[in-house]
C-alpha cells in the first residue's frame, strides 16, 4: 500500500475514533506538502469540521495526535491553519524504497480480459504529401497516450484513418501524369511520400499561375479558382475515380502504395505503430449508407437540391451537411462510416480521437450524430484536442512546400546530437554503429520530450536547438541522468543492490517520495489525457537526483551500509526514470 493510501486509511480511522464519522479512505487525498512548510504530506481538514464541531486548528491537532500515536509511518506533524502537515519517519521511507525496488513494473497496472477497451485514433495523414511536424506531434501524443492508458490497466487498440481519396489526392495524381515523365521512388531515389508531395506542390504552383492569368482577364478570384483548367481536370479525375474508372483507380493504387511505403519508414523511425489501419476509400461508402439509413428513420432531412442535412439546433448547434447534392460524402460522412466499422470490429468502451483543436466543432457534431445513430459510446467519445505546433519562423503551409518534413526534422535532430556530442568529445570510444544508435536515440529523445512536455491543449513553438540542450528541461538531460546512474552502477561492479537498513537523509527522502508519487502520476496522466504530466514528473525526478548527486557521494561513501542504500536509491531512480520516459516513447542510452 502506498504512503498516501496508508495515511488516508489512518485518517479515516482517526475520524471514526475521534468523532464517530464514517468517511471512506477513498475520499481522503493527502497531497505533497508545499516546499515552504515542514512535512512530506498534507491533509486538508476543512471537510471534517462538521464531524468534529471544532475549529480547523483544533481538528487538525487532534487528528495529528491520533496519527502520531497509532500510525507507524508518522514521525511528527505540524498544523498551519486547516492544514495538517505530516512528516513520515525515515525508517518508513527506507521501507518504501525497498518495496519500490522489489516491485516489477512498478507504477504500471496490468490489464485483464475484463478491463475496459479504449480505442485511440491518431496520425490520420493524407496520401498527397509526407508527414510533417504537425503530424509528428499528433503521432507522439497518440502513441504516448496509448502507452499511458495501457499503464493504467486499460486494454488499448491503436488505430489510424488514412485519408486516401478526394480532390487533394487527385491533384498529386494529375500533376504526376502531366509532368512526372514516369518517375518512381526507385528511379529518383526518393521516398514515395516525398515524391508525391513534390507533385502536390507542383500542382499548386501551376494552378496559382492559371488563377492569376484568369484574374488578369477580368474574372473574380472565386470564379478564376473554379474555372482554372487544372482544377477542372482534377475534379473530372475525382469523378472518374468515384465511378470506378480502371485507369484512374490503377494510378491511384500505385501512387498511394508509394506513399504508404514512405509512411511506414517514417513511423518505424519515429517509433510509433498501429494495431488497425482504416482507409477513407473503404469507409466513406459505409458512412453514406448510415446517413441514408438515418434519413429513412427521420433523423436527417433532404433539401430540394438533393443534399442531406442534420438539424442540430436543439443542441445549440446549426445545420450540418452530410451528403452533397451530387451524392458525394463529406468528412463527417467518412467519420460516421469509420465509427460503424470500428464498432463492428471491436467492443469499444471508450473512443479517443487525437486531432488538433481546429476540429473542435467537428467532434461536437460527430458525437451528437453517432449518438443519434445508436452508437452507445457516441455521446461519450473523447476528442483529445491539442494545440498547433509552429517553428520560431512561423506557420507551415503544405501547398507551398514550406512545411517541416518529419524525415528532414529527424535527420536534423540526429545531426544536432552528433554536433553536440563532438563538441563534448563524448562517445568517441564507442564503435561507429553503437555511436550512431546512441546519437539517434538522443536526437529522437530530444524531439519527443520537447513536443510532449507541453500541456497538449496549448499551442507551442518547437525550437530544435533548445530541445537538445543537455541542461534544463530537455530529453537529453533526462537521458544523461540515466546514463550517469548506469555508469555509477557499472563502476560499483553490480547491477542490482539489495536495500540496506539505513535511514535516509532529507534529500534521499525527497527522492523516495518522488519515486512513491510515480503510480499516482501515471494515473493522473491517464485520467487527464496528458503525457505532459509524465514528462514533467520525469524532469523533477532527474533534477532532484542530480542535485542529490552533487551534494552526496555514492561510490566514495565509506560506510558500506550507506553506500549500499545509495546505490539502491540510484538504481531505483534510473528504473523509474526509464519507465516514465517509456510512456513518452523515449529510449534511454546506457552511455552518453
Amino acid at each position: 500500500m502506498t504512503i498516501d493510501k496508508i495515511l488516508a486509511q489512518a485518517t479515516a480511522d482517526a475520524l471514526k475514533a475521534l468523532y464517530g464519522a464514517d468517511i471512506p479512505a477513498e475520499k481522503i487525498n493527502p497531497q505533497t506538502t508545499r516546499k515552504e512548510f515542514e512535512g512530506n504530506l498534507t491533509i486538508m481538514v476543512f471537510p471534517f469540521l462538521k464531524a468534529s464541531g471544532k475549529a480547523p486548528e483544533a481538528t487538525a491537532a487532534e487528528i495529528g495526535d491520533y496519527l502520531a500515536a497509532n500510525c507507524a509511518a508518522v514521525e511528527k506533524y505540524n498544523v498551519v491553519k486547516g492544514f495538517l502537515n505530516i512528516s513520515v519517519s525515515p525508517d518508513f521511507w527506507a521501507g518504501v524504497l525497498a518495496d519500490i525496488a522489489a516491485t516489477p513494473d512498478y507504477g504500471f497496472t496490468a490489464a485483464t480480459p475484463d478491463s475496459p477497451l479504449v480505442m485511440i485514433e491518431y496520425s490520420s495523414p493524407n496520401t498527397n504529401k509526407p508527414l510533417h511536424l504537425g503530424h509528428v506531434r499528433n503521432n507522439l501524443l497518440g502513441f504516448s497516450l496509448a502507452r499511458i492508458m495501457q499503464a493504467c490497466g486499460y486494454r488499448v487498440v491503436k488505430t489510424n484513418i488514412v485519408n486516401d481519396r478526394g480532390i487533394h489526392i487527385c491533384k498529386s495524381m494529375l500533376a504526376w501524369q502531366k509532368w512526372g515523365n514516369g518517375e518512381t521512388p526507385e528511379s529518383t531515389g526518393k521516398k514515395g511520400d516525398h515524391l508525391i508531395g513534390d507533385y502536390y506542390v507542383l500542382f499548386d504552383k501551376h494552378y496559382r499561375g492559371e488563377v492569376a492569368e484568369l484574374m488578369a482577364k477580368g474574372l473574380s478570384e472565386d470564379d478564376a479558382k473554379a474555372q482554372a483548367p487544372l482544377m477542372l481536370e482534377a475534379r473530372e479525375m475525382l469523378r472518374r475515380w468515384e465511378a470506378g474508372d480502371p485507369e484512374v483507380r490503377q494510378l491511384w493504387q500505385t501512387m498511394n502504395q508509394w506513399v504508404y511505403d514512405g509512411f511506414d519508414q517514417t513511423y518505424r523511425r519515429l517509433g510509433v505503430d498501429f494495431d488497425k489501419i482504416y482507409y477513407e476509400s473503404q469507409t466513406y461508402l459505409e458512412g453514406k449508407a448510415k446517413v441514408l439509413e438515418g434519413l429513412e428513420k427521420g433523423l436527417f432531412y433532404r433539401k430540394d437540391d438533393g443534399s442531406v442535412w442534420a438539424d442540430l439546433t436543439d443542441a445549440g448547434l446549426d445545420h450540418k451537411i452530410l451528403l452533397r447534392s451530387d451524392g458525394t460524402s463529406v468528412y463527417m460522412t467518412q467519420d460516421i462510416g469509420t465509427a460503424k466499422l470500428r464498432y463492428q470490429d471491436y467492443p469499444i468502451d471508450r473512443m479517443i480521437y487525437v486531432v488538433g483543436n481546429e476540429q473542435n466543432y467537428h467532434f461536437q457534431v460527430l458525437s451528437l450524430l453517432l449518438d443519434r445513430l445508436g452508437f452507445k459510446w457516441g455521446k461519450d467519445l473523447i476528442h483529445f484536442s491539442y494545440g498547433m505546433v509552429e517553428l520560431p519562423e512561423g506557420k507551415m503551409k503544405s501547398r507551398e512546400g514550406t512545411v517541416v518534413d518529419a524525415d528532414d526534422l529527424m535527420d536534423a535532430m540526429n545531426a544536432t546530437a552528433r554536433a553536440m556530442s563532438d563538441e563534448r568529445n563524448a562517445l568517441a570510444d564507442l564503435p561507429a554503429e553503437e555511436r550512431d544508435q546512441v546519437l539517434e536515440t538522443i536526437g529522437l529523445g530530444a524531439l519527443k520530450y520537447f513536443l510532449l512536455k507541453v500541456d497538449p491543449r496549448k499551442n507551442m513553438v518547437f525550437d530544435p536547438k533548445e530541445s537538445i540542450d543537455f541542461n534544463g528541461n530537455t530529453g537529453p538531460f533526462l537521458q544523461y541522468t540515466y546514463a550517469r546512474i548506469r555508469s555509477i552502477l557499472r563502476k560499483a561492479g553490480q547491477e542490482t543492490v539489495p536495500p540496506a537498513g539505513v535511514a535516509p537523509n532529507d534529500k534521499e527522502i525527497t527522492l523516495i517520495q518522488l519515486l512513491a508519487d510515480f503510480p499516482s502520476t501515471v494515473a493522473d496522466a491517464g485520467h487527464n489525457y496528458s503525457p505532459a504530466l509524465v514528462a514533467n514528473y520525469a524532469y523533477e525526478l532527474a533534477k532532484n537526483f542530480n542535485q542529490y548527486y552533487h551534494d552526496y557521494s555514492i561510490l566514495r561513501e565509506q560506510d558500506d551500509a550507506t553506500r549500499a542504500m545509495r546505490l539502491s536509491l540510484a538504481r531505483t531512480v534510473a528504473d523509474v526514470l526509464r519507465r516514465a520516459v517509456s510512456l513518452l516513447g523515449m529510449e534511454m542510452p546506457e552511455r552518453m
